[in-house]
Formats: structure tokens, sequence, C-alpha cells
């Protein structure tokens, strides 16, 4: 009988502190990018065409954040207006598609060494 009460209260304290990390994790601010970059990491606008459940727009958000690309995320199951760019301006039937410097390059997928080939070479222009 005294291991099942042990075990309850040892229970009760893990989900009381779950609880309480998740509550912390949710209510704290976003990370913002960081403003010390180098000069020469000077980013055109860069728009992600994504849904939430795909494992590349995943990675392509991963990578543009822990690389400080600032990036519009739009979400197309959940606007319907970057659902209608994303199949009629930009042609695609498919996510993630990365739309760099308005429109002068769209890269359909997530290939990090395109994209980097890409940015290179907008800002040599």
């Amino acid at each position: 009988m005294r291991a099942i009460i042990r075990t309850l209260i040892v229970l009760s304290l893990i989900l009381t502190a779950s609880y309480s990390l998740a509550e912390t994790l949710t209510d704290a601010p976003q990370s913002p990018i960081n403003p010390a970059a180098p000069p020469h990491l000077k980013y055109p606008k860069i728009v992600l065409y994504s849904v939430s459940w795909c494992p590349h727009c995943k990675q392509a958000k991963e990578y543009f954040t822990e690389n400080n690309i600032p990036f519009i995320n739009r979400d197309v199951e959940l606007d319907s207006a970057a659902m209608h760019d994303l199949t009629q301006k930009y042609k695609s039937q498919g996510v993630p598609v990365i739309v760099i410097g308005d429109d002068k390059v769209i890269l359909k997928g997530f290939d990090e060494q395109k994209f980097l080939k890409a940015i290179r070479e907008l800002q040599k222009k």
C-alpha cells in the first residue's frame, strides 16, 4: 500500500512539474533574430509557403531560424490568399515553395545548397 502511495505522489509531482514547464515555455516570448548579424548577410525578402505537417517545410523553417535568416511564413492551409498565390501565381501544387526577392527567385522544395546559391546570386546584383 505504501508503495502505491509513493508512486502516486511521485507521479503527481512529475505532472505538476511538467505542467509548470509547459506553461513557462508557452508564455516565453519568441527569441528574436540576431540583430548583430554581420552586414554581409543582408537577405532579400523571403516568403515560405508551407503547411504545418510537412517535414520539408519544417526543415526550411528550422534552417532559416537557426541561421538567423528573416522570412515570412505563409501557411496555405490557414491562409486562402496564400493558397491562391501558391497555386495560381507560382503554379505549384506542393510545398514548400520559397519566394526570394519579390519573385526574383522561386524555389520549389527546400535544398540548402540551392537556397544559398540563389541568395549569393541575388546579393551579387
